[in-house]
């Protein structure tokens, strides 16, 4: 069994896979203040908790947005599974050409995503990740990465409201029925989901069209993080949602640097 972990700013989401299918998924909040005994002993509760043999796992590969974990993450797998960690990263293989002004710039988790959509569908990609931030990555026909957006997530623009508008109050991110609130709540609620829709809307629309103006083919675009489905539900312009992208992802990078 090989265990994958995606460490995002918010979450550490962790996979189990075995064979070819995924057994078993997971997540943890991520906080830099925890120790690598303390994040050990909510990885064993977990495995515990989901039936699983820290024994049975064979290999274990990271990806990462967050420095500052690693070093704790990194003594979790030596000291539970005995095993030094792949961690994606330079001079690892992911069979991605990243075409940016600085390809260390981007994000472990944008070249993991890019890796698992591609060797899916095998064309152009528009790629909406609804995490922390809202990124949108454009892939090209052959697989190269070409680049991106970068927004600020649903959630954060939603927290800064409450935080910095006094007499806003925090709202649950949910659609509803109409555009034009007729309350606060409501008001809110239009700004944050249907914004979010147009501004995605705008943005795959432009993307598609430079990705066309290059020679690509249209492209095909998928979601996936925990605001997809919300996202979706108002707009046609998302083909698919991939729920599992990065994990699925992480495996195809493992097998390739096993």
């Amino acid at each position: 069994m090989i265990l994958l972990i995606d460490v995002g700013n918010t979450n550490i989401v962790m996979g189990v896979h075995n064979g070819n299918k995924m057994i078993s998924d997971f997540r943890l909040s991520t906080d830099t203040k925890k120790t690598s005994d303390e994040m050990s002993i909510a990885v064993l509760s977990l495995f515990e908790l989901n039936n699983l043999d820290i024994d049975s796992i064979e290999g274990v590969i990271i990806s990462s947005v967050v420095p500052n974990i690693m070093y704790s993450l990194e003594n979790v797998v030596r000291k539970l599974f005995n095993l030094r960690p792949i961690i994606v990263g330079a001079g690892i293989k992911t069979g991605i050409n990243v075409k940016t002004d600085n390809p260390k710039e981007v994000g472990a988790d944008r070249i993991v995503n890019a890796v698992s959509a591609y060797d899916k569908y095998k064309q152009s990609l528009i790629i909406i990740d609804f995490g922390t931030a809202t990124t949108l990555c454009s892939i090209g026909d052959d697989g190269s990465y070409e680049g991106g957006v970068i927004c600020p997530g649903v959630k954060i623009s939603s927290d800064a409201l409450f935080e910095k508008a006094a007499k806003l109050p925090r709202v649950e991110l949910s659609k509803p029925k109409n555009v034009i609130g007729k309350n606060t709540i409501n008001s809110m609620q239009s700004g944050m989901v249907y914004g979010y829709i147009g501004m995605v809307e705008y943005l795959v629309e432009k993307m598609s069209k430079e990705m066309i103006g290059k020679g690509y083919k249209k492209p095909y675009v998928i979601a996936t993080g925990g605001l997809a489905r919300l996202i979706n539900s108002g707009t046609d312009i998302i083909d698919a949602i991939e729920s599992n992208l990065t994990l699925k992802g992480l495996k195809i990078i493992y097998d390739k640097n096993r």
